[in-house]
């Protein structure tokens, strides 16, 4: 005898939606990384059309005949020769007329020509950024080495610690850069001989201006850090990881750097960004090549497209810098990659 078939009772609607495989995430992923890309990509744009811009405004507003200043005081030269000078260069054409040749020379990639140097600016700004790089680098990785000692070992510690800790770095964020390079150089080059003066050749000619940059840096670093470890050691998981026996180095490194590390890394990218075009008077005080020099020389001379080159290059570095924090940002901290 056949058993009759009683049909399964209807599922509620919320439970059947509640039950589905929910897509929506899934599906809009896609279209908000498209829309977050073209806007670091609309961002990028906007910060170097207006770094070109201000620069090519400030160098226009540098009182004084252009020409004169390329040729220098000592020469002599007859009214015929300056105009068909200013003629070639351009000086002789509306400003604003300037302004869009020099965009549209932009937008095909053409950085143009040093007026005094008479060579190609990408290929000047090339040849110098590689002992600036050497620099900034150097100054960065050994400025995140002491910034970390200094933090991890004062970090909820005894005040007298933390009060010998900071007046150091007091007094290494206040030091002129300028001036605490004469005293290294001074101390370990003139009188102990054990570095070389100037250039730019070998590890040995690198350690005195990288310890100049480093030193400011390590200090504004060290206290970011050190706030940052204090707030992750009051928080709950601390008491969790301490209850299962762990000792304070295993915390700290272990688990509370990698919460503080989210504002050092955003720190560290800006001022990176800002090493790359602010080691014009390191750069000076210990004689090394690099960029620095290139562009002081580029403004005594007002050489303008040398100028806007480095500074599109300042800000390119910038917009580079920003993007590879975010990544690094959302892979220290997860709860970044929604945002």
């Amino acid at each position: 005898m056949a058993h009759p078939v009683t049909a399964a009772p209807p599922v509620p609607p919320g439970l059947a939606a509640a039950a589905a495989p929910s897509r929506g995430p899934a599906l809009l992923r896609g279209p908000a990384l498209l829309r977050g890309a073209l806007h670091r990509l609309a961002g990028a744009v906007a910060v170097l059309f207006g770094a070109a811009t201000l620069a090519f405004v400030a160098l226009q507003l540098i009182p004084g005949d252009p020409v004169a200043v390329l040729l220098g005081p000592s020469t002599t030269t007859s009214p015929e020769v300056r105009d068909e000078i200013r003629r070639q260069l351009g000086f002789d054409r509306p400003v604003w007329t300037q302004y869009l040749d020099f965009l549209g020379r932009l937008l095909h990639g053409d950085l143009g020509q040093s007026y005094q140097l008479q060579r190609p600016v990408a290929e000047l700004v090339a040849e110098q950024l590689g002992p600036t790089l050497q620099l900034v680098g150097a100054a960065v990785l050994l400025a995140l080495l002491l910034a970390i000692a200094s933090a991890v070992a004062t970090a909820g510690r005894r005040p007298g610690l933390r009060a010998l800790t900071g007046a150091w770095e007091l007094v290494a964020v206040s030091t002129p850069s300028y001036w605490l390079g004469l005293v290294l150089l001074t101390v370990f080059s003139f009188r102990l001989r054990l570095f070389p003066v100037a250039g730019a050749d070998g590890f040995g000619s690198l350690v005195l201006p990288a310890v100049t940059l480093a030193l400011p840096l390590a200090g504004t670093l060290a206290q970011v850090l050190r706030e940052g470890l204090e707030a992750a050691l009051a928080q709950p998981f601390a008491v969790t990881v301490r209850a299962r026996g762990r000792g304070r180095s295993a915390l700290v490194l272990r688990h509370a750097l990698r919460h503080a590390a989210v504002p050092l890394v955003t720190l560290t990218g800006w001022l990176t960004g800002a090493l790359l075009g602010g080691t014009v008077l390191v750069e000076s005080v210990f004689g090394r090549p690099g960029v620095g020099a290139l562009v002081l020389g580029a403004v005594n001379s007002r050489d303008v497209p040398v100028v806007i080159g480095v500074v599109l290059l300042s800000a390119l570095a910038f917009v580079l810098i920003s993007a590879l924090v975010d990544l690094l940002g959302a892979v220290l901290d997860p709860r970044l990659r929604n945002g």
